[in-house]
């Protein structure tokens, strides 16, 4: 999976807000492993740059990683506004985000991320045991509006007997251009969520939640 970072938007989003129920990491200059040789650092001559070669670090931090609080959570009731455990259908939260950035000289920002998930089958799934989750990763400017957002679908499906599973996304390049070499990762954010109806997204701002936890068939209700 691959995004790329094309154009900016005007508008103004407010993201003071964002904060992360699993883990939100921040990577102050973390490079792709391949590229952490120690070797001496010199500018790449035409022959490296054909090959891809290149060891020198990183000329700022990586951009800050985050999911977005609203959205960091989803419960889906059969009956809609009846918020009992049994009629949960399906249940998904991220639990973190992890991921390294490489860019030397002008080049454009490239990140590859990892997000990690978990997911629940309630007792109102009526015995379903696949369910598509779709969530969202955009690059937006530090407290500014996004540059870019793309969407993607995860398809789980609960083995027999299981009413939980936990599955970790790879997004392979995230491209961020650069207007020059003074522009730093710390300019941009990268966000993640699920995508919410309204409802599920009050939900969420309200601080409740359902886990479906499957050690003991029970659920946990309680604000965050």
């Amino acid at each position: 999976m691959k995004l790329q970072i094309l154009a900016a938007l005007g508008a103004t989003l407010l993201i003071a807000g964002c904060a992360s129920q699993g883990r939100t990491i921040e990577l102050p200059g973390g490079v792709m492993p391949e590229d952490e040789r120690g070797a001496p650092q010199r500018e790449p001559n035409w022959l490296d740059r054909a090959l891809g070669n290149d060891n020198r670090q990183n000329v700022g931090p990586c951009p800050l990683m985050g999911v977005l609080y609203d959205n960091a959570r989803l419960v889906q009731f059969v009956e809609p506004g009846v918020e009992r455990y049994a009629n949960v259908a399906f249940t998904g939260e991220m639990q973190g985000v992890r991921g390294l950035c490489r860019y030397v000289g002008d080049d454009p920002i490239r990140m590859s991320i990892a997000v990690d998930m978990a997911f629940g089958r309630g007792p109102a799934s009526a015995g379903e045991d696949r369910r598509t989750y779709r969530y969202w990763v955009a690059v937006a400017r530090r407290g500014r509006a996004p540059i870019a957002k793309e969407y993607f679908d995860v398809e789980v499906r609960f083995p027999r007997g299981e009413d939980t599973v936990t599955r970790t996304e790879e997004i392979g390049t995230i491209e961020i251009p650069r207007a020059n070499g003074e522009i730093s990762g710390e300019n941009f954010e990268i966000l993640i969520g699920f995508e919410l109806t309204p409802e599920q997204m009050q939900f969420n701002r309200d601080g409740k939640r359902f886990r479906v936890n499957a050690a003991d068939a029970v659920a946990e209700a309680s604000p965050s």
